[in-house]
């Protein structure tokens, strides 16, 4: 296949992601929550809403543009370990090996397979001649090059047992966002969805706000009321209520609007149902602390940066740990 025909694959991929009914978008959530009970409707749709999104034909194009000769010479057997925390999180690597003309052996997520194979097959249907392109298998085998993507401990695994093949190993990572106080309620109301969607899962989910000193939480508290459902599901109720707990019991000083904790702290990554806090005095002191956190940090939201609630829609050419995919799978 040519280059230009994989890229029309996938195209029209995101076609008939953008067709899929209602009904349809049910079933298919119900299947994948028996799996990942995080993995609700709405998280299941805003996953496929992802991809539609990634997959317009000029981005794919202004993609791949960038790259020369994306056409091997020799194939390689390039291992895929997908994560499982949100959605679909592991389609996105696939895509690369696949348009770099190389052969995916896909060990999905147990807490993912459904909508991995549901998606893979989609592209199958589209594209029959992809199926000698990949596999999915339960073990990665005779591999000759790695993408996984794990925690911090799982990425210690990877980097023992594959030491001997090229690799790009992915750890724990986080987003911030920074406020400076002039943010309107509509773009406060935008923040909610890099915070709250997929119940800040993902690496692109915001854990932790830099805010000017003296910032007043109100003003974003009630910019956020909107996504108080969330704490109708169970497995989020069960985290907040077990945190709010903590933090009255150590008598940590600590924000709650009855569905999110907001606690003023240094460090990074915060639990699930609380949001990290911490002011800033000035310019300078902002970007020291964003620096500090060198490579903990996937996305950072705010005005000039990466715009608020479009955390969770990444373009093809936003690569996970800025580590490019497709730079790597070319230089094999």
């Amino acid at each position: 296949m040519t280059l230009s025909e994989r890229i029309e694959a996938f195209a029209a991929l995101g076609e008939k992601i953008g067709n899929i009914s209602t009904e349809e978008m049910t079933e298919f959530a119900y299947r994948a929550q028996s799996e990942n009970q995080w993995f609700t409707e709405d998280n299941v749709k805003r996953a496929f809403e992802g991809k539609r999104y990634m997959l317009e034909k000029p981005k794919l194009e202004e993609w791949v543009n960038r790259y020369e000769n994306l056409d091997p010479e020799v194939p390689k057997i390039i291992g895929i370990i997908m994560a499982g925390n949100i959605p679909l999180v592991g389609f996105h690597d696939l895509m690369c090996v696949l348009i770099s003309g190389h052969f995916a052996a896909i060990k999905a997520s147990s807490q993912d397979s459904f909508l991995t194979k549901l998606i893979i097959n989609w592209l199958l249907e589209i594209e029959p001649r992809l199926k000698k392109n990949l596999e999915l298998r339960e073990r990665l085998n005779s591999v000759e090059a790695l993408i996984a993507t794990g925690s911090d401990n799982t990425a210690r695994y990877f980097e023992y047992y594959f030491k001997d093949q090229p690799k790009i190993v992915r750890k724990n990572r986080t987003s911030i966002a920074v406020l400076d106080g002039s943010e309107t309620p509509e773009e406060l109301h935008e923040l909610g969805k890099d915070i709250f969607w997929y119940f800040g899962l993902g690496c692109r989910n915001v854990s932790k706000v830099l805010v000017p000193k003296g910032y007043d939480a109100a003003t974003f508290f009630e910019a956020v009321e909107d996504y108080s459902f969330i704490g109708d599901h169970y497995k989020y109720r069960n985290n907040y209520d077990y945190h709010k707990s903590i933090l009255l019991v150590n008598g940590t000083k600590h924000l709650d609007n009855g569905f999110l904790l907001w606690l003023p702290t240094d460090n990074l990554v915060s639990p699930i149902s609380i949001l990290h806090a911490q002011e800033y005095a000035s310019n300078e002191e902002l970007e020291a602390i964003i620096e500090s956190y060198g490579d903990k940090l996937q996305c950072v939201i705010g005005k000039g940066r990466i715009p608020f609630g479009s955390g969770q829609l990444p373009e093809p050419w936003d690569y996970a740990d800025n580590v490019d995919t497709i730079e790597f799978l070319k230089s094999l």
